[in-house]
């Protein structure tokens, strides 16, 4: 039997996607799932959500919860990661207020930037955790990360560990769409091409018979009535050339040009909604009460497979029928222009022999350069949680684009101080060194 290890359980909603996908594929379908989450009773929910799920299609899957990491963890053949450390409250109500008080405002904080920063930092150990128990009990399963910030927590397992590891996000396989549905554009029989890293890769290329829709696209784009949700992306594209896999309140962020404290009609002008994240975690939260009965009690629970990698990795792995994925690996010469062993979102063959990333060659240069700008933090950052020395803190902060164009070296600094001090209930502050 297939054992699917999900940790992070609790998120129910994610679980039924990722899990249901597997139910619903037949060389998944007889699998155990193995459930963990340090939050039991979110755990008991998911498990009531997914013996609906599975009785519902003849409850061939086995759905068993664990207390104990090691046991859930051990013979797994495939792992799915989806934790937060922290949760919304009170980490992430932190990676906002305290930068706020700076003048240093966020959209979503959890890829780069301060809030991206600390996520990865107070993550990382954990995440460390994980791969010594899978090290000991399950030396050849494949560790699936959905966990952000995607690139720094997957560079961690891939640097300092000797577990199989691929990032998974799920910007690359809707970029397409969400670039032409809103410009009245045919989705029908495409070809593209993607590739950078994790929330800034490049949509290369898109065409249609052989043809290239950039042209069209474009010029649909700039005749685009405003406002609209995609401002920022459209600025890249018309900047840069290319259109960016992931959202404009995501990108807004990673850039130095469009949240600046001294020109606040930016914020109007490209439609960027400031503390997004947050709004987002207090509306889910408020609509959970209603969102957990459909769920959790509905004994008429469906599903539908959806476009989440996970269950496709499974498939491909066990049938040695070949899937293509975007996915986040190590930059061993991938892509030639990007730094090396840096993580990088590439094409992949999946099949039996696991995850074969695909050499991309060169971007254009402007595209590599941007990346560049996000895989020094993502380093320096990954240094800090690896050496432990704080030093390496501040010079990721110093070296963030949007941080670096906002507040003064000692600024950054002092908010770093103050961060470091307010997440030491998850961070292990005591034992950070100069």
């Amino acid at each position: 039997m297939i054992k699917i290890t999900f940790l992070g359980a609790g998120s129910t909603v994610f679980a039924k996607n990722v899990l249901g996908d597997c139910i619903l594929t037949p060389a998944l379908r007889e699998a155990e799932f193995a459930l963990y989450d340090i939050d039991h009773t979110r755990l008991k929910e998911s498990e009531m959500m997914l013996n609906n799920l599975n009785n519902n299609y003849g409850g061939q899957a086995r759905v068993i919860t664990y207390t104990d990491r090691k046991l859930a963890l051990k013979n797994a053949d495939y792992i799915v990661n989806a934790i937060q450390v922290g949760g919304y409250k009170p980490s992430t109500v932190i990676d906002f207020a305290i930068p706020k008080k700076y003048g240093l405002r966020q959209t979503i904080g959890d890829t780069i930037g301060i809030g991206g920063i600390f996520r990865a930092l107070r993550t990382i150990p954990v995440m460390l955790d994980f791969a010594r128990d899978i090290e000991e009990v399950a030396p050849d399963a494949w560790f699936l990360n959905y966990t952000n910030p995607m690139a720094i927590l997957t560079g961690a397992l891939l640097q300092a560990t000797d577990v199989k590891t691929v990032g998974l996000c799920h910007s690359v396989q809707v970029c397409h769409n969400e670039l032409l549905e809103p410009l009245g554009m045919s989705t029908e029989n495409l070809q593209w091409k993607i590739a950078g890293i994790n929330h800034m890769a490049w949509l290369l290329e898109i065409t249609r018979d052989g043809k290239d829709l950039y042209p069209e696209i474009k010029e649909k784009a700039w005749q685009r009535p405003t406002p609209h949700d995609d401002q920022v992306r459209y600025e890249i594209m018309k900047r840069f050339g290319y259109y960016v896999t992931e959202s404009s309140e995501h990108n807004a962020e990673y850039l130095p040009y469009f949240i600046k404290a001294n020109y606040p009609e930016l914020i109007e002008k490209y439609n960027i909604p400031l503390d997004e994240y947050p709004r987002r975690c207090e509306q889910q939260i408020s609509e959970w009460a209603q969102m957990k009965d459909n769920l959790i009690n509905n004994e008429e629970l469906t599903h539908e497979r959806t476009l989440e990698y996970a269950s496709y990795i499974m498939e491909a792995m066990e049938t040695d029928r070949p899937y293509k994925i975007g996915g986040n690996v190590m930059n061993t010469g991938l892509i030639d222009n990007l730094t090396e062993n840096a993580v990088v979102e590439v094409p992949c063959l999946i099949d039996r022999n696991g995850v074969n990333p695909c050499h991309v060659g060169k971007i254009p240069e402007q595209l590599a350069a941007l990346n560049r700008t996000n895989i020094n933090v993502h380093q320096l950052t990954l240094k800090a949680a690896l050496t432990l020395k704080k030093d390496y803190i501040y010079q990721a902060a110093l070296l963030d684009p949007h941080t670096s164009a906002e507040l003064s070296i000692d600024d950054i600094v002092k908010l770093c101080d103050d961060l470091i001090e307010a997440h030491a209930h998850s961070m292990g502050v005591c034992l950070w060194g100069g």
